[in-house]
């Protein structure tokens, strides 16, 4: 208890520093999650790409972020044994951003699309099992969020391998491709709008203290949805057929009307992954402040203050505009061909499954659920449509991010302890 009162000042703007350099990696590595898709299929720009992030990642993370952070915060270990010296926990949270950030830094330089949820678990896992003791690790939830990390991007590779199905069915298989995709537009860009607004209303706001029943949440997405069915339409119902391009490419007029509608499911990935992912910066900051703020006590309930999601939103915009785009390019190029119809089928995938893993706290990996999805797209077409030994190389990285982030977070951890004990 001395510790904190003596250091509270200093470990709260060492979390404040490390929170915000976390949030910093999350955008600088995962900005490939939220927009990668639509850049690789020439739908929007790197600059475009980086604008749409800034906004919609920062609504993201303010208006929806401050539901799954209670699983990071509370979730992967039990402090009970250690209630009588809080500031080992709080030396094991700054230890956990810090090393999670570090390794984050040095896979965005690399390119390499690595898992920020892995990262911050990895961290939390490894000060856990030195700092307390390996029984402080909640292992079944540790299992659980390791099934996420399979079953999620099994989900969004199912959801994203339907979608393109249905729109070879309704729109690329038939008699007048151009006009059918014109019809069906607003219908995908409905359910773009209706899933992002649909689960930001059941859970995301409570902290905002705006709280809607089941019905009124269907009904406001409902509306939303249309809304944006309407702005899609309007964009898309003046797009003619280019004889000469379809010459080329039989499909280039039909692929124009998705285009516009992938800057719908743009925006809503970046919402979606604002919104799940602030989790791992701000997580292990709120902890830091909670318990600083109450002079020791690691196990009381608290609110999460309005001002850490700012600055995990401001954090991830940071990272987004300095480094995001080597990751980008990485998934958007690589893996698979892109074009803006399987690009759409991509993004609305991952960030339907995305929303729906922040719906219920778990904090999946935004980065297995897109490259499922955008595999998902790849098998669509045929294994043979994959670059396998890029997939092998993304999941290499995968394997190693946890460790990393373990013994990482063990050495940090030591260090603090020995500058402060």
């Amino acid at each position: 208890m001395d510790i904190i009162a003596s250091y509270g000042t200093i470990l709260i703007a060492l979390a404040i520093i490390f929170g915000l350099y976390m949030t910093w990696g999350i955008g600088a590595n995962d900005l490939a999650n939220a927009m990668g898709t639509s850049v690789g299929a020439g739908a929007v720009t790197v600059r475009q790409a980086i604008c749409i992030a800034i906004v919609f990642e920062f609504l993201g993370a303010v208006l929806a972020g401050g539901h799954v952070t209670k699983t990071i915060r509370k979730g992967i270990i039990d402090p009970t044994n250690i209630i009588n010296s809080p500031e080992i926990l709080v030396y094991g949270m700054i230890a956990s951003l810090l090393a999670a950030a570090f390794w984050l830094m040095i896979a965005s330089a690399k390119g390499w699309p690595v898992s920020t949820t892995h990262s911050i678990i990895g961290a939390l896992i490894g000060f856990a099992v030195v700092g307390i003791g390996p029984d402080a690790v909640k292992w079944e939830k540790v299992l659980k969020v390791v099934a996420s990390w399979l079953i999620s991007p099994a989900i969004g590779g199912t959801i994203s391998f339907l979608l393109v199905i249905s729109t070879r069915k309704l729109i690329l298989d038939t008699e007048n491709p151009l006009r059918n995709a014109k019809k069906y537009a607003p219908i995908y860009i409905f359910l773009v709008g209706f899933i992002i607004s649909l689960v930001t209303l059941f859970k995301g706001l409570k902290h905002l203290k705006i709280e809607f029943t089941t019905a009124e949440s269907f009904g406001v997405a409902f509306l939303f949805g249309l809304l944006t069915a309407s702005v899609g339409w309007y964009f898309v119902r003046n797009i003619r057929e280019d004889v000469n391009a379809d010459r080329e490419f039989h499909y280039t007029s039909v692929e124009r009307v998705f285009a516009p509608m992938m800057l719908f499911t743009a925006c809503a990935m970046a919402f979606a992954h604002g919104s799940n992912d602030v989790a791992n910066g701000i997580g292990p900051l709120a902890a830091v402040v909670s318990i600083v703020s109450s002079g020791g006590e690691v196990m009381q309930k608290s609110e999460l203050p309005i001002w850490i999601l700012i600055l995990g939103g401001g954090g991830i915009v940071l990272g987004l505009v300095t480094l995001g785009y080597r990751v980008m390019l990485t998934v958007g190029k690589r893996i698979t061909e892109l074009t803006p119809s399987r690009g759409f089928c991509a993004e609305l995938a991952a960030a339907t499954t995305v929303v729906l893993a922040s719906r219920t706290g778990l904090p999946v990996s935004t980065t297995h659920i897109l490259v499922g999805s955008v595999l998902g797209v790849g098998m669509a077409r045929g294994i043979g449509a994959l670059d396998l030994r890029v997939v092998g190389n993304i999941i290499l990285s995968w394997i190693v991010t946890l460790p990393a982030g373990a013994i990482m977070a063990m050495l940090f951890f030591f260090t603090l302890k020995g500058i402060f004990g």
